[in-house]
């Protein structure tokens, strides 16, 4: 009889422990939990330069900013406008319209422009800003570009120039 006493605790412990299944579908919910819950890494943004061929073929002339980044060669990868801004990927032209609230910047062309899938913000050094040519000014810049989670998906600095 005092073996059922001794016993008795530890049988009612075992009652409490969970089910192979029942362990299972814990370990189940918490892997979805945890999937649901994972944001995927930003993808890396590779541009295409905007040379004077996609300048012709796309009409995209006129007053506004073009950046180039360092080490990029001569081909600027955005340009910036009064009211659109551009960038290359995969070889088709992305147009952005610029935002009117933001920071105008030289030659009529705004810091931030939005787009279907991305946004961009153009920051100028404007104190440091070197006449390159008649109606043009070099300036320092930094591109940042964003996906619509709002993840830098491109950021680089390089020169931008500014002009008619």
């Amino acid at each position: 009889m005092r073996w059922i006493a001794l016993a008795l605790p530890f049988a009612l412990l075992a009652c409490d422990e969970p089910t192979p299944a029942e362990k299972e579908a814990a370990r189940q919910q918490a892997v979805a939990e945890v999937k649901a819950n994972q944001k995927p890494p930003p993808e890396e943004l590779v541009l295409d330069p905007i040379r004077y061929p996609e300048i012709e073929k796309y009409d995209l002339y006129g007053a506004g900013c073009s950046f180039v980044p360092d080490g990029g060669g001569l081909g600027a990868v955005a340009i910036g406008m009064a009211d659109k801004g551009y960038m290359i990927r995969k070889g088709e032209l992305m147009i952005f319209a610029a935002d009117m609230g933001s920071d105008e910047l030289p030659y009529l062309a705004r810091r931030k422009y939005d787009g279907r899938e991305y946004s961009f913000v153009l920051d100028l050094e404007e104190a440091g800003g070197t006449q390159s040519g008649h109606e043009t000014t070099d300036y320092r810049g930094t591109l940042t570009v964003r996906d619509g989670t709002d993840a830098v998906v491109y950021k680089a600095k390089g020169l931008t120039q500014c002009g008619a």
